[in-house]
């Protein structure tokens, strides 16, 4: 019969652990699971490589506005083929990583399948680091739409329908049925490619008081699936919350965002310190990730450090209205709107 501690090392073999917590978490990544997010191949390769940055050209869609020619028998006369616009989006890599100590993961240690328990935990961690991470990249593109565009960028705040007024005033700033059709309005024709809405558990627990909230059956049968206007709603307590009862919420189009999943040198190791504990020993363990996000649409373009930015909104980072410009002409080209609302006075 084996005897002795169970030890980090004894649980994790990298080549079974990594995957398992890299399919776990994408699994538990909301924004993943209802679609908003896709899977790119293009950013992967990316990530493969080497670079901070990847420049991806696009080619703008035709403008509607031109207007066509009118056929005629004359040969003399020619047409004159207008020239599609050409622009260049720029994507970001995120390098990442955390480590937890022997005394961290006790509990998964003890559980009755360590490595299981283990994965799960570590998985569930990636996952809601990779959503902070996707809400502060979002949080920073509407930043700088509601800035002063330079030359014809965009128009300030066409993505945004803020009803949040100046004081709470119950049925005007609250979330409601006028401000959200208003918000889908921002997208144009293109209103009917939104499917999902993320929203703060206040602004979704004020919906659902108003009976706003529908529940549509999951794989099972059951009626836990949230709606509200047709669209899957996904509950998110890091949404943005500009100020003491001000609150963001997003609708997103079906692969509104983009991602790729890298994978480090050495994407998972433990180190045992025989000195640590005054001799008693100690296990750490570090695990990395390598993401890239993008909005089409939008470009980075800050200057990133090693590693990549942080979710700050300071100058490079994520958040932050200077690290992001629109690239397309079009605003319907961009399935995101956001809805600002005051759900309650401040104390």
């Amino acid at each position: 019969m084996t005897t002795g501690v169970l030890r980090l090392s004894d649980v994790i073999v990298p080549e079974i652990f990594v995957p398992m917590t890299r399919r776990l978490a994408v699994e538990r990544t909301a924004l993943i699971t209802s679609g908003a997010m896709v899977a790119d191949p293009l950013l992967d390769n990316f990530l493969a490589g080497a670079g901070l940055t990847v420049n991806m050209p696009k080619l703008n869609g035709l403008d509607r506005q031109d207007v066509e020619n009118i056929s005629s028998d004359d040969p003399t006369v020619f047409s004159t083929p207008n020239k599609p616009s050409m622009g260049s989006e720029i994507a970001v890599r995120l390098s990442r990583n955390n480590s937890w100590s022997q005394m961290d993961l006790v509990r998964s240690l003890m559980a009755a399948d360590p490595l299981a328990a283990l994965a799960n935990d570590v998985a569930n961690y990636w996952a809601y680091r990779r959503q902070r991470a996707v809400i502060a990249q979002v949080s920073g593109i509407f930043a700088d739409n509601a800035a002063a565009p330079s030359g014809q960028e965009h128009v300030a705040n066409d993505m945004t329908r803020d009803i949040s007024g100046a004081s709470y005033t119950a049925g005007v700033t609250d979330f409601n049925g006028g401000a959200f059709i208003d918000a889908l309005v921002t997208m144009g024709d293109a209103m009917g490619g939104i499917a999902l809405v993320a929203m703060h558990s206040i602004v979704y627990a004020s919906a659902l008081k108003k009976n706003l909230i529908q529940f549509r059956l999951d794989s099972e049968a059951q009626p836990t699936i949230p709606t509200y206007m047709g669209k899957d709603v996904t509950l998110d307590d890091s949404m943005p919350t500009p100020s003491a009862g001000v609150f963001e919420t997003w609708l997103f189009g079906r692969g509104a965002i983009t991602y790729g999943t890298g994978s480090p040198d050495v994407p998972n190791e433990v180190l045992r310190i025989p000195g640590a504990g005054n001799g008693g020993g100690q296990e750490t363990m570090w695990d990395r990730v390598e993401w890239a996000h993008h909005v089409p649409g939008t470009a980075y373009v800050g200057t990133p450090p090693n590693g990549g930015p942080t979710n700050a909104a300071t100058t490079n980072n994520l958040a932050a209205a200077t690290s992001w410009t629109r690239i397309a002409k079009d605003r319907r080209q961009i399935p995101i709107a956001r809805i600002v609302t005051r759900e309650f006075a401040a104390a």
